[in-house]
């Protein structure tokens, strides 16, 4: 998902979830159209930030928001700042640079952190799932007192397992050398494999596809087969005038499993071009394809990529009411100016009603007065 090197004459570009497999397009692109893209990337790193970090500040500063749910979306959300703080500068940079820029440390270590994140994403999604189909299919199953700490030992886990996968990466990505025939040039850049043959590729593009996407989605999709069941049934025979605390439990856990729904598709949209084009690549090995339509289908499949990393805390900022209000409270603490203007207006208006309030107790008291001098 990240490095590309980039020559004079040709440019190599990562679409895989995880690495590049250094395809080629026809020519670098003109320094106004690098800096554009450079531009897109960096309005993405600063959104993504924002929303993430203000999320994770949420869930960890206020009490009440610190459910199994929640938990998970703030493993969710660390994931994407790695992502967006390492991988997206990384990416951005091939299209303002002639060379890889990172060296032989960066070639492992870049390839290594952006395979944990996006593990992170699809097997917390996938833990999601899980735990929306525990809630609403099995309602009656009582959550122990360490609920909190069996979530964070679960995500950790989903951690481990990310770095685990991602070993592999680390160890085989390398400063390769390579020659375009066409040009007959030689050159240096980072790769998970020599380009030499097209089995590895095969290989290493269906594995990412079929474990950090395909597998994953197909499981949850069992799960939300299992929760749209369970919730037809709980509708059909629920009584009209049933219990009002069920039913609005019922409604609080439907809109849970429908924020995680959309946080699914969010990430199966994001992905699916970059997958395509990464298969492509790596079924056409041999054929280079140099057209500009392959080009410009490889940016918008990597800047829609990282897109992901971005939408998951503003989707849940027009889906829930709770977040939006406690994310609006999180973010003007991070803004001292509109905190103190918000703070002084707040203390203007109460002096005001103080003052208000004031003049008609005085009027009251002395219409009273009055009232008792005229009566007497």
């Amino acid at each position: 998902m990240s490095d590309a090197t980039l020559t004079p004459v040709v440019k190599f570009l990562g679409d895989s979830p995880e690495r590049s497999n250094t395809s080629a397009v026809p020519e670098h692109p003109h320094l106004h159209s690098g800096i554009i893209i450079a531009t897109v990337y960096a309005l993405l790193i600063t959104a993504g930030l924002i929303g993430n970090v203000t999320l994770i500040r949420t869930f960890c500063i206020v009490k009440s928001m610190r459910n199994v749910p929640n938990l998970f979306m703030s493993s969710l959300a660390l994931g994407d700042v790695l992502l967006l703080v390492t991988c997206a500068p990384v990416d951005a940079s091939k299209f303002l640079a002639d060379e890889w820029l990172f060296g032989r440390m960066g070639c492992k270590l870049i390839p290594f952190i952006q395979l944990t994140s996006v593990g992170v994403s699809v097997f917390t999604l996938t833990a999601l799932a899980a735990d929306r189909y525990k809630a609403i299919v099995k309602p009656m199953d009582i959550q122990s007192s360490k609920a909190s700490l069996k979530v964070c030992l679960r995500a950790a886990s989903i951690w481990m397992l990310s770095m685990v996968l991602a070993i592999p990466e680390a160890v085989f990505s390398d400063l390769h050398t390579f020659h375009i025939p066409q040009t007959n040039e030689t050159f240096k850049t980072c790769a998970p494999y020599p380009h030499a043959g097209d089995l590895h590729p095969k290989i290493h593009s269906m594995a990412s596809f079929l474990i950090l996407y395909i597998i994953p989605l197909f499981i949850i999709s069992v799960y939300y087969i299992f929760i749209a069941r369970s919730l037809i049934q709980s509708a059909n025979n629920m009584p009209v005038e049933g219990n009002t605390h069920i039913r609005r439990q019922v409604e609080s856990r439907m809109r849970l499993a429908k924020t995680v729904l959309v946080f699914v598709g969010l990430f199966a949209i994001c992905w699916l071009p970059n997958h395509v084009i990464y298969l492509y690549r790596s079924y056409h090995y041999t054929e280079v394809d140099t057209s500009m339509a392959h080009f410009i289908a490889s940016v918008c499949a990597r800047i829609l990529a990282f897109t992901n990393s971005c939408v998951n805390p503003f989707a849940l900022y027009l889906l829930s009411k709770s977040f939006r209000k406690q994310f609006n409270k999180q973010l003007c603490c991070c803004c001292p100016s509109i905190s103190l203007r918000s703070q002084s207006s707040r203390r203007h208006n109460t002096r005001l009603s103080s003052l208000k309030s004031t003049q008609n107790h005085s009027v009251a008291s002395f219409s009273l007065v009055n009232g008792n001098a005229v009566y007497h």
